[in-house]
């Protein structure tokens, strides 16, 4: 299994010009813990990085770590990260670097969701808040699911996806779009995404606090 870590991203919404990141939270940037969770089941990580070169590649144990510049877009990055994965890899995970709670666990069980025969993997959890519309009309959160990564495909599936070079908000939506049959899995309360500074200030109690225990 390789996972694709997106780390390109310029991070405009935080309002730092240093990309989120490369904040550094508990004591190591916020990519070096998505990349050193990603590193424990896979054999190797394709680190997408800014185009700019300016960033220190993350230094994992546990697997082969490959850098490449970023491009324009999420889906572009992506495919970036896709071209240097090994043409005899089957499972494939794409992670957001933002993400740096992510369990072990998390990335095994979306992992082993591909292997048993589904063509995508997202982790969900529920919508937990009370939802209008910007009209202000109530909204059923019943039939509605947060989507986090890392979201997992076949190395098949997502190569056909990405195919035509077309960009959406993660990479399930365009395997669904493409046909593939994609599924979900529990995912993970803490599995924050960083977006802005109040964001940052959990992940790094969170972090801290070695929680969830399985931090590698």
């Amino acid at each position: 299994m390789w996972t694709i870590v997106v780390a390109a991203g310029t991070g405009s919404r935080f309002g730092s010009e240093l990309p989120k990141q490369f904040h550094a939270v508990a004591g190591r940037r916020i990519v070096d813990w998505a990349t050193s969770t990603a590193a424990v089941h896979s054999d190797g990580v394709v680190v997408v990085m800014p185009p700019s070169g300016a960033f220190e590649v993350p230094a994992v144990t546990g697997a082969r770590v490959v850098a490449v510049p970023g491009g324009a877009s999420r889906s572009e990055s992506v495919r970036r990260g896709l071209e240097v994965v090994p043409a005899d890899a089957s499972v494939i995970l794409v992670h957001d670097a933002a993400r740096p709670v992510a369990t072990a666990d998390l990335f095994e069980r979306v992992a082993a969701a591909v292997r048993d025969g589904a063509d995508g993997v997202i982790p969900v959890v529920p919508v937990v808040d009370s939802l209008r519309s910007v009209d202000g009309a109530p909204v059923d959160r019943s039939g509605l699911v947060v989507v986090q990564t890392p979201q997992g495909f076949t190395v098949e599936a997502l190569r056909q996806a990405h195919a035509g070079g077309h960009d959406a908000s993660d990479d399930a939506t365009l395997v669904t779009a493409n046909g593939g049959r994609v599924v979900t899995v529990p995912g993970e309360r803490w599995n924050l995404k960083v977006t802005d500074p109040a964001d940052e200030a959990v992940v790094a109690t969170l972090l801290s606090a070695n929680r969830p225990e399985d931090r590698p």
